[in-house]
């Protein structure tokens, strides 16, 4: 296995300039650690991840669905693993969250057919889009579509430095597996 050029930062070699982010989101996990090889990213990066992350118009569960899905269609193990640990703790159960790697029923079937419209057509059809606002409303829309965005960017960029597991969430892959 070839050793990544971008391995996630230590503590130690923290860049000074994200020095305020490192006892936060960004140090807390290797993705951000491997994106802090470009400090100026992980600073720009901050304010789009609270909104994707934390203050989202899908809610918690919707959010993690649609990451789940993303993680399924890029086949990020990283962001599978992660999301599973999420959606858990959200309560979400493993029946659930499994079948975003199939097509579930309902409203996470229909978050799964959009996700696999953004990775397939790079659209939403209409008559989906309709459904979809109908369902959870055009805010929480706009939010899905940017959410695939965000975690495809991220996806790009724990594959191509094969960003390895938290160790915290590969013990509990291994305790738990799904």
């Amino acid at each position: 296995m070839t050793k990544s050029p971008c391995p996630p930062l230590a503590d130690d070699q923290w860049p000074e300039s994200i020095a305020d982010l490192k006892d936060g989101f960004a140090g807390a996990l290797n993705v951000y650690r491997t994106m802090a090889h470009h400090p100026d990213l992980v600073r720009a990066w901050a304010p789009l991840r609270q909104h994707i992350v934390k203050d989202t118009a899908l809610g918690l569960e919707r959010s993690e669905l649609v990451i789940l899905r993303a993680a399924h269609r890029m086949g990020s193990a990283y962001e599978w693993a992660h999301h599973v640990s999420r959606a858990r703790k959200l309560g979400m159960s493993d029946d659930r969250i499994a079948a975003m790697r199939a097509m579930p029923a309902g409203v996470d079937g229909l978050i799964a057919r959009a996700v696999d419209h953004l990775f397939d057509d790079k659209r939403l059809p209409a008559a989906l889009e309709h459904e979809l606002a109908a369902a959870i409303g055009r805010a929480a829309v706009f939010d899905l579509i940017a959410t695939v965005g965000f975690y495809s960017v991220l996806g790009y960029i724990l594959m191509t430095y094969d960003t390895p597991i938290d160790d915290v969430v590969v013990a509990e892959m291994v305790a738990a597996p799904l």
